[in-house]
């Protein structure tokens, strides 16, 4: 048999074992696009969002929250992504522009960066759903069957192709997508109520007394702010919901409410898109605070942690700057350069010190005599001799002077950093006394 037959001969077999639900998925998300809301501030962790978009903080030792959502795209086969951002969006729109610049507009593929630009009138974005609205213009142009917005904020790895599977099986003018929160939660979320085929009849934002799942009573059934539409769907009702003077423009408190009266809105249940779950644990995180922030960076350091940054076959892409390898100096009795359960990154130096239970980001120099324990050291931070650091998030940049100690002593902290309710101490310049950001 010739190499020529036996190629065809190969590629009929291929086919026959091909799922027709790939390639039913893959039509799918070619015919998607994307928008993921990037434009929040995220003030519940405090002065870590002074200077930059809480999508553009960093997580895990080399990336960027925003950095989830949009490898999920990438990953899930959507390759057409608007990022819309608002506040402090500079190092945000650095960032994607250096780490997303590898997709072919040849091919109709993009990362695009939609800042609030005062599009359709005279003011910034209002809510959720007008952020999409003052961009309808660029949907419309983009093309696409569906419309899958998105939160730039959350950490977590999810096969959206299959949530766009159940939206189109159910023949659903809107999708959202859902997780199971523990009910004391639930009131930071949009909490839902769904019938035997998980059409959703009810729809609450952010109650004061979340329902509870009917099989579950100490959990509640909560929106992930992820929602896929039929795009003319969609176009009709943000159009409706603009001349709508008593709206807040906002997809739970105002689309989401009016539209499962009339349309059929379906829930899908991450549980059945989630990727990489490990014993029945799904992996999804709200950083919103710096307690969760760090509690999530921590996680990391375990031996098997739930989040798998290791996974060759659902990669999270970013930027990779060029630097030189982690180095760690000196063996001396008392002055050992180690580190233990930590993360550390590229261009980091750990001279003589001690780092444990902790994540070093790009560029961080420990000095000699240092002792690190629960420490999230975002970049280029400087750490001078004999420092002390426990339970703390440092902010990029910062100048550690010799002999501080941070995190021991939480009462004398508070005069002068941030301590949050279970005694994680942030730091950032600006209370160091240091104008990183400001005009000298």
């Amino acid at each position: 048999m010739s190499q020529a037959v036996e190629f065809v001969e190969r590629r009929k077999a291929n086919r026959r074992q091909e799922r027709p639900s790939d390639r039913f998925i893959s039509n799918l998300t070619k015919n998607t696009v994307a928008i993921i809301l990037a434009g929040g501030r995220g003030s519940r962790l405090r002065n870590l969002t002074d200077w930059r978009a809480k999508p553009a903080v960093q997580f895990g030792g080399k990336f960027r929250i925003i950095d989830f959502p949009l490898s999920n795209c990438i990953n899930s086969g959507i390759r057409r992504i608007n990022v819309a951002t608002q506040y402090k969006a500079q190092s945000l729109i650095q960032h994607v522009q250096r780490g997303w610049g590898f997709l072919r507009g040849e091919f109709n593929e993009y990362v695009n960066i939609i800042p609030a630009q005062q599009r359709l009138g005279e003011e910034w974005y209002k809510g959720t759903a007008d952020a999409v609205y003052q961009n309808i213009d660029l949907l419309r142009e983009n093309g696409g069957d569906y419309i899958l917005v998105l939160a730039g904020d959350h950490i977590y790895k999810m096969d959206y192709g299959k949530m766009l599977a159940t939206h189109a099986r159910s023949n659903a003018d809107m999708t959202i997508g859902c997780i199971n929160v523990p009910l004391e939660d639930a009131k930071g979320f949009g909490v839902l109520e769904v019938d035997g085929t998980d059409r959703v009849v009810a729809f609450e934002e952010k109650p004061t007394a979340p329902k509870s799942m009917p099989n579950d009573n100490t959990k509640a059934f909560a929106s992930m702010g992820i929602y896929v539409f039929n795009a003319k769907f969609l176009y009709e009702q943000l159009i409706r919901d603009a001349y709508d003077s008593k709206s807040q423009h906002d997809f739970g408190r105002d689309i989401i409410p009016y539209i499962i009266q009339k349309y059929r809105v379906q829930a899908h249940r991450f549980t059945d898109s989630c990727v990489g779950a490990q014993d029945g644990n799904f992996y999804w995180r709200d950083v919103g605070t710096i307690d969760a922030y760090w509690e999530a960076n921590m996680e990391l350091t375990k031996v098997i942690p739930e989040l798998n940054l290791y996974d060759s076959e659902w990669p999270i892409w970013t930027y990779q700057e060029q630097l030189p390898p982690a180095k760690f100096v000196f063996k001396d009795e008392g002055r050992t350069g180690k580190a233990t359960d930590s993360l550390v990154s590229g261009g980091c130096l750990i001279s003589g010190s001690c780092v444990s239970n902790s994540v070093l980001f790009s560029g961080v120099h420990v000095a000699d005599y240092c002792n690190l324990d629960g420490a999230v050291v975002l970049p280029k931070v400087q750490i001078d001799a004999n420092v002390t650091l426990k339970n703390v998030v440092i902010d990029r940049g910062c100048h550690i002077p010799a002999g501080m100690q941070i995190g021991v002593d939480l009462e004398r902290d508070r005069k002068r950093f941030h301590v949050s309710e279970k005694g994680i101490v942030l730091v950032t310049p600006d209370m160091l006394g240091q104008d990183l950001y400001r005009v000298k």
